[in-house]
């Protein structure tokens, strides 16, 4: 498997099963907002038999409110052996926890047209059906679309947060050398990698609620 030096921006790699010495059993799914992290990490957990955890529903509470039990919440997810997340919430104190336990990061670095294109078509279809999504909540109305704060629109949220992997990821890996990469620059790509991974027996599921797409 071709790795990304840790101290240059990380180079394409693709992975091939035979390319694994093991099948990893602890993945993390890095992104912009609106890439596909948690569909891709449902995807990859049906075919290698991982837990899939969606961290947002492990922060949010009901209201979109943060929920005190999750960096707990987080531990005890990381403590097992098989689970594929999204790699979210590092400001809060997640990758300090999963950063050591994770074996895989895949990083879908999409250009910012196709995160932007999926990411409108997502919040547009969802705000329109009032789609109930996790722990009570509901996307919310289009009209908080016109606003600038990035903690009301998600589309703001995407524009201040464009470049934060390209910025963090090269110390990420520095600070947790045992952690492979696989970095991915089109959906194309992704999807014929994922076509070729073996099909693993599931693990046993791990019950947690869902949270506010940031995907």
């Amino acid at each position: 498997m071709t790795s990304a030096a840790h101290n240059d921006p990380p180079q394409p790699a693709r992975a091939a099963p035979r390319e694994f010495d093991r099948v990893p059993e602890r993945v993390l799914i890095a992104g912009l907002t609106g890439s596909g992290k948690t569909t891709f990490a449902r995807r990859l957990a049906e075919r290698w038999g991982l837990t899939h955890i969606e961290i947002d529903g492990l922060y949010h509470g009901p209201n979109w409110t943060p929920r005190p039990e999750f960096l707990a919440d987080v531990a005890e997810f990381a403590a097992t052996e098989r689970w594929v997340t999204e790699w979210q919430y590092t400001s809060k104190g997640a990758g300090a926890i999963l950063e050591p336990r994770a074996q895989l990061a895949i990083w879908l670095d999409y250009p910012w047209h196709v995160a932007r294109r999926r990411l409108v078509r997502r919040t547009v279809s969802r705000s329109l059906r009032r789609t109930k999504l996790w722990n009570g909540n509901r996307e919310g109305s289009l009209l908080r679309l016109v606003s600038r704060d990035p903690e009301e629109n998600i589309l703001a949220w995407q524009r201040k947060t464009q470049h934060a992997w390209r910025e963090r990821m090269p110390g990420a890996l520095a600070q947790n050398p045992h952690l492979e990469l696989v970095r991915f620059t089109s959906p194309a790509e992704a999807a014929a990698w994922l076509s070729e991974q073996p099909i693993r027996p599931a693990s046993t599921p791990i019950v947690r609620g869902g949270g506010r797409p940031r995907d």
